[in-house]
Order: structure tokens, then C-alpha cells, then sequence
């Protein structure tokens, strides 16, 4: 202990004597608390509880707070790793639940894979090694039961569009080579966000701009599949969505064979789903039952067109009778070290934030909504690892980019999924479809495989019911979503995700800049319980009117609030609430206090404080030259407004309750406005109570700007005595442990015996001028700081940092007290006067 006090003292030392050469000054302000005479030592005693003094943190606190210990740094590591927690309990109910599921997910992720490589102008074969990979890999990082990985539509068709800008500019690229490229690279940018814990990144994203971009992409994807599902050829489904609208309506008269096929399969993909629905309904014994035929409706469906296709067109396989998928290679034929140089990647860099953007909301935001439908939390951290792994991995075997598909995990979750593990279920019938089916895919209709895009994308649009409660809670947000949509139809997805996001930051800053705060005003209020009032003594008392109350008027059962004065937050207008005490305000922060609202928000403090007080010290202007330009006085011919009915300046209570950190900016801006308050109140000084402080850096810097004590007189050459009343809160301190119940019988206790009020004890407290004799007497007579048993007494804020009150009660009263100190006005500051505001 003693060589570490030395050295720090030695450090200390030195810097010093660095600050000294270098001429930086290590306080600007001096506490005069730092006096113990000065600092009210009437709130403490030894034999009541040991004086406690807050500390600034320091840099050094900072740095090891951020320095991730041994421990921290093994338990990070073996957070990688989610499935070493649950896989030593894996049971054989488990099992059953995730064979269960996996091999109902596998139906579905078949079929749909082949359809959305489509969408990646890539052969039907890399949406199968994609889904195999997906599955495979993600039950080892993975903290959500639910989600499935593998190629999904909105990703699928923004690959889709990338493969054919690159193959536009570079021909020698292959499809497979470009979309395996944008997997590692997107893959490698999200691993390392989620390697670093940045998955608090995704919160930046707004469900508005999920829900736009979902809903534009669904439109923009079932737009394009209707050529393919009518088989009308000769012109570009990649084109933005209103003209592919026109080209449809254009060549609807070239429509083939093909059409019969799309749409009785996509008449037959929804007949399946609201048949079983309504008999799940019907019978809801069997709803169980009804889900799996559901959720075997897309396999079905295939399997039905397969054998039309090969019927059709068996003995016509060069010539077929309408569009099929042709050879699907056996195993995997194109695993390979992926093709990623500085050329193929910067053929599409311009793409890759949009890349990055929608592989992580959409799997984030389907992740999230299961985990808590069913009761569990994810970390967007370790799902961001956990999609970068797969993607980074997925193209060693000839995967494109794949992320969390919500129609597969939707279906995942309702078949019982019990742990992660069921990926690998999946990942095992896929292996087999690969292996096994190859000459099955040959004969599947590509407008059969379109009905299914469309009919899986359709869930994807956002119900007009869901609008209407946007719009129920946020009208703005409503236009943002609209705007997102209308983009996305008119120009494309990626185009639509940036206006979205761009749009929602645009608000949120407005939102902070032009925060302003609200001026409080005192109210007494009681708490009712049908017909009775809560008493403060923890009885209730019958409610009655003012004629019974006790002698002297005062009633225990009320207690003190705190509402703007406008009444702007919906409470009751007819309320009377008014200024807590002349010349004193109470002013809230609304939405923290940072560079961007520093101004906005203190202007509006100062300009109503110059409306509703009057200067300390009238001046007078003989002539109009004597005036100063910012106050011309009246026009000619008109007198100077009367203000003397109007309060003097004398304190300002500032609530921080939502605020946690302040800047520099910020700071200043408070120092600032200090100085020309106290220039509008000169002589006198105000007084700044800073309340509901929670962090301690945010002390420590409005401690060094001169906040949280008593402001010295404004004359610096004034050598009298700083005259103040140190009102602190203080609380019960435990010698020994104790159980909870035995504490609460006690506190009950002493209610019933009628103990005195804290703070009514406080307020007897010496002026801090007084000698120590008439303190120890103070604190002898008051019953504050009584002691009984096992108990003691602690002030909960420091005792050198006064005004920083733990609540708005505490900085009322000790702002009236202090005023009262100073003016030497004796009214009661437990039951101030009030005035209008």
C-alpha cells in the first residue's frame, strides 16, 4: 500500500512540475468547500457516520475500466462460442424437437434456394451450396434457436444486380466468381464489426426503414418474377419496377404456355396455405397437423410440376414445352479457393455498404422479433460473427451471400425448434438433395419456381394494418416508410435502403438540435386509493376536506411534484402549477445535453428568464446615446415598460435526469450562460443547482467549470465570509448485516412512532460560519442525525459538492434556504410562497 501511495505521489509530482513548464493552469475554479469551515460540517459527526467527499474519477479509472481483464478477455472468447453452454445438456426431447423442424425447413429450403439463385442470375445450383453452408456453420456462433441462414430473396436479387453490372464492365468474370467475392468481402467487413462487439450498430436502423425496405424489395422482386411466371420474354426484369409494370401491360399479348403453369402453381401455393388455415382453426386439436401440411405445400407443389414437366416434356427434352431448369450438376462441382483481387473487387465497391446494410438488418430484425416471442435474447454481436463465418466459408464450396431468411424461420419456429442444432438437420437433407435429386431438378418448371418467389416474398409486404398503427405513433415515420417504398419501386433497393436511413438520421438530429427543455413548476399532490389517501405515515386516511385537517393546516398526506408549467406534457391544464419560488426556476432537459442542442436549449432558458425577472440593479440611460444597442429602449413618444413588479434573479435548478454525458461544447455554453446571468443579476450572485446527476465524469466536468458549490460573491474583491446553508440529503446506514425483512420492520416501526422527516432535521442545520462548538450542538439537538442500535447516518451526495442534489426536492429546498440566507428573508422553506409563473 505504501510503495503503490508513493507512487503515485511521484507521478503526481511529476506532473505537476510538467504542468508548470508547460503552463497549463490544474484548476481554474477553487472550491470553497474544499474548506472544511466553508463545507457545512454540521451534516456529519463522528458519532454519527464517517464525512464522505466524492472523488473525481480519473483518466487512469478510464483506462482500466476499458482494458478487458484475463477473465474478460477468456470469457470473450468463449462467447464466440455459444454452443458450449447448452450442447453438454443436449437431451433426446431436444433431439426429436430439432429433427422435427429441420427436416420441415429443409422441405422449404430446397426448393426455395434454387428459386432465389434465379434471382442471383446464378445456376440453381450455388442457391443449394449456399443453403447447405447456411445451415451448417450457423448452429456453432449462433444465439438465436430460430433463424435460418441461407439465400434469401431482397439479397439474392441485390447479388442478381451485381453480377450483371460487373459482367457488363468485365466479361471474363463468371457469375459464380463475382458473387462468391461479394460473400468474403461483405462477410469479412460484418465478422469484424461483430469480433469487436459493434452490434449495437444495428440499432441505428429503424424499424420504419426495415419495414420500407421489405415491403419496396417484395414489390420490386414479385414485379420481376411475373415475366418468368407468364413466360413473356424480350425485355429487362431488372429495370426499376414501374417500368417493368409498363413492359408487362406491353407484351401481355406474347404470353406462353408457361403461364398455366406459374399461375395454377401460385393459385395452389395460397389454396393449400388457407385451407389448412381455416381447418387449423376448425379443429384446433389438430392445428399441429394442419401447420406441417402448410409448411409441405412449397415441396409439394414442385414435386406435382415436376411430374407434369416430365410427362410433358420427356421425349422432348431439347425442345421442351415450356421453360425448365435443365442440368443441375451432382455434389459440389464448383468448391474452390474463391476469386477475390483488387480488380473483381473494385468492379463493385461502390456496392458493397448496400451489400453489408441488408445482409444485417434483415437477419438482426428477424432474429431479434423471434427471440422475443420466444422469451429469449440474442446478441446482435455474436449473430453479426456468425453471418460473417458463413459468408466468409459458404464460397470455399460455391455459396453467395446468405443471411436470415424470414419465411424459413417463421416456418423454424412454429415446428418446435428446440436448439440450434437443427441446422444441422437441414444441412444433412440438403447434402442428399444435392447428392441425390440433381436429375429431379431437371424437369422443374422455372414459372413453377417463380410462383414460388412471388408467393414467399408476398409475406414480406407490410400489411396495411400495420401502417395505420405506424402512423397511430409516429406520422412522420409513416412518410419516411412511404418515401423508402415509393424509391424503391421507381429506382431500386439499394437506392430506397439509403433514402430510408438517410431520412430517419435527418429527424433523429433534428430531433436532438432542436430539443428544448421545460421550465417546472411545484405542485402538492396526494396519492388516492379508491375513496382514501395514502398518508406519508404508510396508513391511509380518509379523504377529507380542508376544514379537518389538523391544527395548523398541514396534511401528511401530501407530497411533492414536479410539472411543467405549460402544461405541454398532457397533464391536467387546470391544475394551477407556479413558479416554485420568485426568482427561482427549475429547468429539465428533454433530450440530453451535447453540442448539437446546447444553444437551442439554453437560449430558451435565458430568453424566458429575461422575460420573467427583472435586473437586480436598475439602470438608468439620461440621454439615448447611453444605451446599449441590444436595448434601444421604448420608441419615441413611449415610456419604459414597468417591471418592478417582476422577481430578481436568485437561482437556477437545472434537472439532469436525462442527461448522461456533456461535452466541452456544452459545457462551455453553461459557463457562458452563467456569466451573462450573473451580469443580469449583479450585484447578487445566482445560485446553480445541478440535480439528478448520474455519472460521474459528467460531476467532474461541471465540477471544473466552477458548478456544484455555492457561487462566490460577484465582487472578487469582497472579503466577507461566503454565507450559505448546506442542506444535504442523508439516509440510514447498516452496522453489521441484516436481513431485508428485519429492515423493513424496523422502517415500518419507526414510521408508526411518527420519526421526524430527514430533510425538516436538515434544515435546522448552523450557518457554515459557525464554530465547531455549535456544530457538535447542532448535530446533538437535531434528530437527523440521531443514532439508534445498529443504525447510523450518511449523506448520500458529497459534502463538497452541495448543489449537486440528488432530486429536485432536495435542489428546491436547498436553493430556497440559500436564497433565504442571503436576502434574509425568514419564510418557512419546507412550505415556500409561491407566485404565478
Amino acid at each position: 500500500m505504501d510503495i503503490r501511495m508513493t507512487s503515485e505521489s511521484r507521478a503526481t509530482k511529476v506532473g505537476h512540475t510538467l504542468a508548470k513548464v508547460l503552463g497549463i493552469k490544474l484548476s481554474d475554479t477553487k472550491n470553497p468547500l474544499d474548506d472544511p469551515v466553508k463545507r457545512g460540517e454540521s451534516v456529519y459527526s463522528l458519532s454519527t457516520a464517517q464525512p464522505y467527499v466524492e472523488e473525481e474519477p480519473t483518466v487512469a479509472e478510464w483506462v482500466q475500466s476499458i482494458i478487458p481483464t484475463w477473465r474478460e478477455s477468456g470469457n470473450y472468447v468463449v462467447s464466440l462460442f455459444p454452443f458450449i453452454h447448452w450442447i453438454g445438456r443436449y437431451n433426446l426431447q431436444w433431439f426429436i424437437g430439432d429433427l422435427v423442424a429441420g427436416i420441415t425447413v429443409a422441405a422449404v429450403v430446397v426448393p426455395q434456394s434454387m428459386a432465389y439463385a434465379k434471382l442471383a442470375e446464378l445456376p440453381v445450383q450455388f442457391g443449394l451450396y449456399s443453403s447447405f453452408m447456411g445451415v451448417l456453420i450457423y448452429w456453432f456462433f449462433a444465439t438465436s434457436k430460430d433463424i435460418t441462414i441461407g439465400p434469401v430473396a431482397v439479397m439474392s436479387t441485390l447479388v442478381g444486380d451485381i453480377v450483371l453490372n460487373v459482367r457488363q464492365n468485365y466479361p471474363q468474370y463468371e457469375g459464380h466468381d463475382v458473387a462468391s467475392a461479394v460473400a468474403i468481402i461483405a462477410g469479412a467487413i460484418v465478422l469484424f464489426i461483430g469480433l469487436i462487439r459493434c452490434g449495437w450498430i444495428v440499432d441505428f436502423i429503424p424499424l420504419t426503414t426495415i419495414s420500407a425496405f421489405m415491403t419496396g424489395s417484395a414489390i420490386n422482386i414479385a414485379v420481376g418474377q411475373v415475366p418468368t411466371l407468364m413466360g413473356i420474354t424480350g425485355f429487362s426484369t431488372r429495370a426499376p419496377t414501374y417500368e417493368v409494370v409498363i413492359n408487362i401491360l406491353k407484351h401481355l399479348g406474347r404470353t406462353k404456355l408457361d403461364a398455366a403453369i406459374g399461375l395454377t402453381a401460385l393459385t395452389m401455393l395460397y389454396l393449400i396455405r388457407f385451407a389448412c388455415n381455416c381447418a387449423a382453426k376448425r379443429f384446433p386439436n389438430r392445428s399441429k397437423q394442419f401447420f406441417f401440411l402448410s409448411t409441405l405445400r412449397t415441396a409439394f407443389v414442385i414435386l406435382l410440376y415436376v411430374m407434369i414437366s416430365w410427362l410433358v416434356n420427356r421425349y422432348h427434352r431439347q425442345h421442351p414445352k415450356f421453360s425448365i431448369l435443365g442440368p443441375v450438376p451432382r455434389g459440389f462441382k464448383n468448391a474452390k479457393v474463391p476469386k477475390v483481387d483488387i480488380d473483381i473487387v473494385s468492379s463493385f465497391a461502390s456496392q458493397i455498404p448496400v451489400a453489408v446494410i441488408v445482409l444485417v438488418i434483415e437477419h438482426i430484425a428477424i432474429a431479434k422479433s423471434f427471440g422475443r416471442v420466444n422469451n429469449y435474447t440474442i446478441n446482435p454481436s455474436q449473430e453479426l460473427v456468425a453471418i460473417g463465418v458463413t459468408n466468409m466459408l459458404g464460397p470455399f464450396l460455391g455459396g453467395y451471400p446468405a443471411t436470415g431468411s424470414f419465411s424459413r424461420t417463421a416456418i423454424k419456429s412454429k415446428a418446435g425448434v428446440r436448439t440450434p442444432l437443427a441446422g444441422v438437420i437441414t444441412a444433412i437433407v440438403v447434402l442428399l438433395a444435392i447428392y441425390a435429386l440433381p436429375a429431379v431438378f431437371f424437369y422443374i418448371p422455372n414459372a413453377a419456381l417463380a410462383g414460388v418467389i412471388i408467393h414467399a416474398v408476398g409475406d414480406l409486404i407490410t400489411a396495411p394494418n400495420t401502417v395505420y398503427q405506424f402512423w397511430r405513433v409516429s406520422p412522420i415515420e409513416v412518410i419516411i416508410f412511404f418515401a423508402g417504398v415509393f424509391v424503391t419501386i421507381f429506382s431500386s433497393i439499394e437506392n430506397g435502403v439509403y433514402t430510408t436511413i438517410s431520412i430517419s438520421a435527418a429527424v433523429l438530429l433534428f430531433r436532438i438540435v432542436k430539443a428544448r427543455g421545460r421550465f417546472l413548476g411545484h405542485v402538492k399532490v396526494h396519492s388516492v386509493i379508491g375513496d382514501h389517501v395514502v398518508g406519508q405515515d404508510g396508513r391511509d386516511s380518509a379523504l377529507r376536506s380542508s376544514e379537518k385537517l389538523p391544527l395548523g393546516g398541514v396534511d401528511s398526506s401530501l407530497r411533492s411534484i414536479f410539472l411543467p408549467v405549460k402544461h405541454d406534457d398532457g397533464s391536467n391544464p387546470e391544475i394551477d402549477v407556479r413558479q416554485p419560488y420568485p426568482g427561482i426556476f427549475i429547468y429539465r432537459f428533454s433530450e440530453g445535453f451535447n453540442y448539437p442542442n446546447a444553444n437551442h436549449c439554453l437560449d430558451y432558458l435565458v430568453d424566458t428568464i429575461f422575460k420573467e425577472t427583472r435586473r437586480s440593479n436598475s439602470e438608468s440611460f439620461p440621454r439615448l446615446g447611453d444605451r446599449p444597442w441590444n436595448n434601444p429602449g421604448p420608441g419615441r413618444g413611449q415610456l419604459e415598460p414597468d417591471r418592478s413588479h417582476l422577481p430578481t434573479l436568485k437561482a437556477v435548478i437545472l434537472d439532469f435526469s436525462s442527461v448522461n454525458n456533456v461535452d466541452i461544447t456544452s459545457v462551455q455554453t453553461l459557463i457562458d450562460i452563467r456569466n451573462q446571468l450573473d451580469r443580469w443579476a449583479a450585484p447578487d450572485v445566482v445560485q446553480w443547482h445541478l440535480a439528478c446527476i448520474n455519472n460521474r465524469w459528467t460531476k467532474r466536468a461541471l465540477l471544473s467549470a466552477g458548478f456544484g458549490y455555492p457561487t462566490p460573491p460577484f465582487n472578487p474583491d469582497d472579503s466577507s465570509p461566503l454565507r450559505w446553508k448546506p442542506i444535504f440529503s442523508v439516509a440510514d446506514i447498516r452496522v453489521g448485516s441484516e436481513s431485508a425483512a428485519t429492515i423493513m420492520e424496523e422502517q415500518n416501526r419507526r414510521l408508526r412512532r411518527g420519526s421526524k422527516d430527514v430533510e425538516n432535521g436538515l434544515s435546522r442545520a448552523v450557518d457554515a460560519e459557525s464554530n465547531s462548538s455549535n456544530y457538535e450542538k447542532s448535530i446533538q439537538e437535531s434528530n437527523a442525525y440521531q443514532t439508534s442500535g445498529r443504525h447510523k447516518i450518511a449523506v448520500v451526495q458529497g459534502l463538497n459538492v452541495p448543489f449537486f442534489p440528488v432530486d429536485l426536492a432536495s435542489a428546491l429546498q436547498s436553493a430556497i434556504a440559500n436564497v433565504e440566507e442571503q436576502y434574509g428573508d425568514g419564510d418557512d422553506i419546507i412550505n415556500p410562497r409561491s407566485s404565478p409563473h
